[in-house]
């Protein structure tokens, strides 16, 4: 096994590699730089980024971009239509009028500088692409964030690549991207971390294909005024969602599913989340709410490790 840990995308990356070969170190060190680069492009706490450039024409008609930012941009619209609009690129504006206005390292005291009163986003189906041209265009007012989108997006691209010739895992921050089954044909273990005890575990999922994504509004927090705010916007008001689940950890046949629906349910809260996960068999999930009660979906059980029990005489 060789790993490579590092700082990118406002979060802690690890990626793994079940190869003893050299030349795994040097596809590691490409990797680190796929990430980096693609922050410097699709983030929008960098004034340069080009995704910064794009909101700046917000309004202005049709803007080119770039390969990255595009397939970016797809994706994320890919996940608001999956979502029925739940989790939606269009925040940005929203964000920052709850006080996520910079990189969330930043917030280092966790009160927010500035507020403003929360408004239902922007419809996501108003933004215009055009594949032959290859532009965007934003309505008036549209500010994207793409955020834990692109980091998933990202972390499933870098898995691929890796996997064609190593079996890889690629962790974006708990969110985990898998190229297949290890080197000896035996799943990858990925631990479930207790949102509040970062020492404990709720579970240890075997993970043979897919991903699983966690989200939450245990982590990502600040003070605004005297309340208490998270990065989970309900677009359907344009503030933090008020829901009743602390932290939900989705397993799906890919990263970039597992990381929307995780979002998806959260923001939702557990009743409705619920319903939605119930209508998608694809998906298992395990949810803890804010009095930490603890609901497993009932095929989150394929994915459990069960210790072998030895009779006793």
């Amino acid at each position: 096994m060789q790993r490579l840990q590092f700082r990118a995308m406002g979060s802690t990356i690890t990626i793994v590699i079940d190869s003893d070969d050299p030349i795994a170190r040097s596809a590691l060190n490409v990797a680190r730089r796929t990430f980096l680069r693609y922050e410097q492009i699709l983030s929008r706490f960098r004034l340069h980024s080009e995704l910064s450039a794009l909101n700046r024409r917000a309004g202005c008609g049709p803007v080119r971009v770039g390969h990255t930012l595009w397939r970016a941009v797809q994706y994320a619209l890919r996940s608001a239509s999956a979502s029925d609009g739940i989790v939606t690129p269009t925040v940005g504006a929203a964000l920052v009028a709850a006080g996520y206005d910079r990189d969330f390292a930043t917030l280092t005291d966790g009160v927010a500088r500035r507020s403003a009163p929360a408004h239902p986003t922007p419809d996501w189906q108003e933004i215009r692409l055009d594949p032959r041209r290859r532009t965007i265009a934003l309505p008036a007012g549209v500010q994207l964030d793409l955020g834990g989108s692109a980091k998933g997006w990202t972390a499933v691209l870098v898995a691929r690549r890796l996997g064609r010739r190593f079996p890889t895992l690629v962790d974006a921050g708990g969110d985990v991207a898998i190229s297949g089954l290890q080197r000896n044909g035996a799943p990858w273990p990925i631990a479930v971390a207790d949102p509040r005890d970062p020492d404990a575990d709720l579970e240890l999922l075997l993970l043979r294909r897919g991903g699983v994504a966690t989200s939450g509004i245990d982590y990502r927090r600040w003070q605004q005024g005297d309340r208490w705010q998270h990065h989970l916007i309900d677009p359907r008001t344009g503030s933090p969602a008020a829901t009743d689940i602390l932290a939900a950890t989705v397993v799906a046949p890919s990263l970039t599913i597992a990381e929307m629906a995780a979002k998806t349910v959260v923001i939702l809260g557990s009743e409705a989340g619920l319903l939605w996960l119930a209508d998608r068999p694809q998906l298992a999930a395990l949810l803890m709410r804010l009095d930490g009660t603890i609901i497993r979906t009932p095929n989150l059980a394929r994915y459990c490790w069960q210790p072998t029990t030895i009779p006793t005489s």
